[in-house]
């Protein structure tokens, strides 16, 4: 655990944040191209895999930045930046990959789960540390010195 300012997880929070943007951007280009309304979220096959490739990226995004924070501040910032940066990559073909086909979107798919597990068991094992000085190890000191 450490006590600095976590700058790295809040850059790739940011970076991250930019990236939902610039895909709803896509989202609001594929409207214009295939002259979708809002708010309709139907029409032609292309229009509507971007728009559900953006929202699939919008559904996981909170789930990332729980897991992103809660492994970067209790187990390594370091580590967790590496998985956070492999997530906005896995997303990145992920969309590009389900514009183009819905097969074409599992390789970033597999990727995504593969980052956001590790980050996850990262969240554990930094949680469960936690638990066990704060704790275990008070109460065992206690038990010791009694």
């Amino acid at each position: 655990m450490t006590t600095e300012i976590p700058v790295l997880l809040a850059a790739v929070s940011l970076f991250s944040a930019l990236q939902i943007g610039y895909l709803a951007r896509r989202v609001g280009l594929a409207r214009m191209t295939h002259k979708v309304i809002p708010p309709t979220v139907t029409g032609p096959p292309e229009f509507e895999r971007t728009f559900r490739a953006h929202q699939n990226n919008v559904e996981l995004y909170p789930v990332f930045l729980v897991v992103l924070w809660t492994s970067g501040l209790l187990f390594s910032e370091v580590l967790a930046v590496l998985g956070g940066v492999v997530y906005m990559v896995a997303r990145h073909m992920y969309f590009n990959g389900y514009i183009m086909s819905t097969k074409k979107r599992l390789p970033g798919f597999y990727l995504t789960l593969g980052a956001l597990f590790c980050l996850s068991v990262l969240s554990t094992i930094g949680i469960l540390h936690g638990i066990l000085l704060e704790y275990f190890y008070k109460i065992v000191s206690m038990m010791v010195t009694h």
